[in-house]
C-alpha cells in the first residue's frame, strides 16, 4: 500500500542521500534470484537505517529477519570501531548469498549470521544491543519485544518495520488474520509499556522507533 503519490515517494528518494553501488548489486541479485524480493528494505528506508545507525555509532546491534542482508549493511555503516552485528534468519538457502556481500562490503568480520528460529536464538546471545531491528514473522513481534527488551541498553534503539501491514492495522479485524491482530498488539504494547518512548512513521509500511528510557 503507498501511503503518498509514486510522484511524490520518487521526489522523496530523489532528494535522499544515493544508494552504495554494492546495495544496487545486491538489490538486483536478490530480484533475481529470490523470491518476494519486495522484503528487501530498499533505498529509502534503507537510507534511513543507515543514518540512523550513524547517529548513534552502536557497538552491538541486534536484526531480526535478515533476507538478503540489505538492512543488516545499512546498519553497519554505522557501527562503532569493533563493532558487532548479529542478524538472524530462518531461511538456510539464503546463508551464502548474504555472506557473499557482508564480505564484499568489507564489515563482514563485523557480522554474525544466525540461522533458525528467533524465539530460540535470542536468549542464547549473551550480549546487550544499542539497536535492534525488527522484520521478520509478524505474528511473533510481541513476543520478540519480550525477548529483547532487557537486552536493550537504556537509550537504545528498537525499530520495527512493517506496523502498518498495508493499511489493515486501521480496517476491520478478519478472526483469521493473525498477523494484522499480532501487529495492533504490538503496536499498542510499544505505546503502553513505560519502558520506551515510542513513534510511528507512515514510511514505506509503516515504521516504528521507540527509544528505551
Amino acid at each position: 500500500m503507498d501511503f503518498i503519490s509514486k510522484e511524490l515517494q520518487t521526489y522523496v528518494e530523489a532528494h535522499t542521500e544515493d544508494e552504495p553501488e554494492l546495495l544496487q548489486r545486491l538489490t538486483k541479485e536478490t530480484w533475481q534470484k529470490v523470491l518476494q524480493p519486495r522484503m528487501l528494505s530498499g533505498h529509502y528506508q534503507g537510507r534511513i537505517l543507515s543514518l540512523i545507525s550513524k547517529l548513534i555509532k552502536p557497538a552491538s546491534v541486534l536484526e531480526i529477519g535478515t533476507y538478503t542482508g540489505y538492512s543488516a549493511l545499512c546498519l553497519a555503516e554505522g557501527l562503532s570501531k569493533g563493532g558487532k552485528i548479529h542478524t538472524i534468519d530462518r531461511n538456510e538457502e539464503l546463508y551464502d548469498l548474504q555472506r557473499k556481500y557482508f564480505d564484499l562490503s568489507g564489515h563482514g568480520q563485523q557480522i554474525f549470521q544466525y540461522t533458525g528460529d528467533a524465539r530460540q536464538i535470542i536468549p542464547e546471545i549473551h550480549a546487550e544491543f544499542d539497536l535492534v531491528f525488527i522484520d521478520a514473522d509478524k505474528t511473533s513481534y510481541p513476543l520478540y519485544f519480550e525477548l529483547i527488551i532487557d537486552k536493550l541498553k537504556a537509550g537504545g534503539l528498537l525499530l520495527s518495520d512493517n506496523v502498518l501491514w498495508s493499511g489493515k492495522v486501521v480496517e476491520e479485524l478478519n478472526p483469521k488474520d493473525k498477523d494484522t491482530k499480532a501487529l495492533l498488539e504490538y503496536n499498542l504494547k510499544l505505546k503502553e509499556d513505560p519502558r520506551i518512548e515510542t513513534v510511528l512513521l507512515p514510511v514505506r509500511d509503516g515504521f516504528t522507533i521507540s527509544r528505551k528510557r
